[in-house]
């Protein structure tokens, strides 16, 4: 097996991981979105019923353009700004203060807004039978000012959202941020001071247009929902899953979740009681949410239902403290078992070096190292194959088309010389899951999102924007093709050999700067460990003979 043809095995394998991630993202048409822009329109018009239905309400939009009575008030932690409008107590904007939009600019990121051409909100409400949010209405809660923040010195900043319907019964609606926390608390207390009991039951759900952004092949990205059950630990449930079927599952556990690149909006219905998880696409917007069980509480008492909402990045270890299984909305693909713990290793790095881009070169420089053996057993055998191409070629012409006589001919020759015809292949085979999953990893990881490098790297998260480790990583391809002469007489597979330096060349140019420091450390330590191997098999004889084989 020839080292070369090893290399063309390498990249047409990554290349087509490449496009078969982008295809299997694009395989199904998405729904073009409708424009939507009325506020209580995005407040009222698609309200799930309650007594565990799923259905959205079958009204007009017509009938609920009326404007808004209610006002936007503003709730601010040290890393959370959401705005509520407190008609219906829904987050209409959530910014994201310790992540701005771009590199250049300090305005924070905004996960959450109902303007502008990406609508998105996180709604909740009491519907049943004595619920206060349907079809027709929602109540307009007092607050007691327009902003409240976080004191400097405190833990958690409560906020309460009362409203008293016209029985006597005193509905507060509660939001709780803490400090250095996406994880929003929002509950509900109900005083019955009427004469007779009432039931309610909590939703809580995440309503987005389904406008498109996507990614490109060097950078796939998924905008979508999905889901955690008692019978499913993740999955994705795309728009247009949303779109041709309705989510309807039974759970005590578990959660439902918007997710785009490196950020996630999430519902954590309360736990250990059964809730209903749901979707369903209406005019453009996709909704995913859940219906808690019902709650009766008896004239005269009080009764308290409680959620959370994961509102911000995807930061494992703390989404995994949330909720179980959350931390799997950090897209790894389904390698995700191997990409988890090399990440988890990476940040290890990055607490001693405190630079992600030394950290990627040092994993890179472990994982290489760790898989040593592998590589010397890979060029040992290629070295070994290389000494029997003129014996192969004598017996291919000896039996000629019989393929029968000459494939016995050459299990006796490998089995005479010790020789594995797929040794050359096998460390290969074992190498490309972990280049895989550290690109998955480097990928799906908000942590490199903005971080910088050295001197023209800002941004690891993306492109090189000189192309200069691209082109690096190009030219170190060709030098692990030309320490590797091959004896291959195919034209066509020499030209495509002599292209594929350039062809990884033009992909890489695409890729986020991460991902090529990481193919140039490694080519580099290639090269390095090419020229120790070889050195070892000259030692041995085997490179001298095979280098005196290639010029007879």
């Amino acid at each position: 097996m020839e080292s070369q043809r090893n290399l063309l095995i390498i990249g047409l394998l990554f290349v087509s991981f490449l496009i078969y991630q982008q295809w299997n993202m694009d395989k199904n048409p998405k729904p073009v979105a409708t424009e939507q822009t009325t506020t209580a329109q995005a407040n009222q018009s698609d309200l799930p019923q309650g007594s565990g239905s799923v259905s959205p309400s079958a009204v007009d939009s017509s009938n609920s353009a009326a404007a808004s009575k209610g006002q936007l008030i503003t709730l601010k932690s040290d890393v959370l700004e959401l705005t509520i409008n407190t008609e219906g107590g829904d987050i209409v904007r959530a910014g994201l203060l310790a992540y701005p939009k771009t590199e250049k600019t300090d305005a924070p990121f905004e996960l959450l807004d109902i303007h502008g051409e990406h609508q998105y909100s996180a709604r909740s409400g009491l519907i049943g039978p004595n619920g206060i949010d349907n079809k027709d209405a929602r109540p307009v809660y007092q607050v007691s000012a327009k902003t409240f923040e976080l004191a400097k010195g405190q833990d958690k900043l409560t906020v309460p959202l009362t409203y008293t319907d016209a029985n006597g019964v005193v509905y507060t609606k509660l939001f709780v941020l803490k400090k250095g926390s996406y994880d929003v608390g929002v509950s509900y207390r109900v005083n019955n001071h009427s004469s007779a009991p009432i039931s309610v039951q909590m939703f809580g759900e995440l309503k987005q247009n389904t406008k498109e952004e996507g990614g490109h092949l060097g950078r796939p990205s998924y905008r979508g929902g999905a889901y955690s059950s008692d019978n499913t630990r993740y999955d994705k449930y795309s728009f247009s899953d949303i779109k041709d079927t309705n989510l309807n599952e039974k759970t005590s556990t578990g959660w439902v979740a918007m997710l785009e690149h490196y950020f996630a909006a999430a519902w954590i219905p309360p736990q250990h009681s059964e809730s209903t998880l749901y979707s369903n696409y209406k005019d453009g917007f996709a909704h995913i949410g859940f219906i808690s069980a019902a709650k009766t509480i008896a004239a005269g008492q009080s009764g308290e239902i409680s959620s959370s909402a994961w509102i911000g990045p995807e930061l494992q270890d703390k989404m995994a403290a949330v909720a179980p299984h959350l931390d799997l909305t950090v897209d790894y693909g389904w390698l995700w078992f191997i990409s988890q713990p090399l990440f988890k290793f990476l940040k290890f790095l990055h607490s001693i070096v405190g630079n992600w881009g030394v950290a990627i070169i040092l994993i890179t420089l472990i994982v290489k190292g760790v898989m040593y053996p592998l590589t010397r057993a890979q060029y040992t055998s290629m070295a070994k194959m290389r000494l029997l191409q003129p014996k192969m070629k004598e017996l291919r012409e000896r039996y000629g088309d019989d393929r029968q006589k000459q494939s016995q001919a050459m299990m006796e020759l490998y089995k005479k010389e010790k020789v594995n015809p797929l040794g050359g292949c096998f460390p290969i085979a074992l190498q490309m899951p972990i280049f895989i999953a550290l690109y998955w990893a480097f990928l799906g990881s908000v942590e490199l999102r903005h971080a910088p490098f050295f001197l023209w790297i800002h941004d690891l998260s993306a492109q090189d924007p000189y192309y200069i480790l691209p082109v690096l990583m190009g030219i170190s391809m060709f030098m692990i093709q030309k320490m590797s002469p091959t004896a291959v007489a195919d034209p066509m597979q020499q030209k495509i050999m002599q292209f594929m330096p350039v062809a990884f060349t033009v992909f890489f140019l695409f890729f986020p700067s991460g991902l090529v420091l990481y193919w140039l450390v490694s080519n580099c330590v290639t090269l390095i460990q090419q020229t120790l191997i070889y050195r070892e098999l000259e030692k041995k004889g085997l490179h001298s003979r095979d280098k005196k084989e290639k010029k007879k």
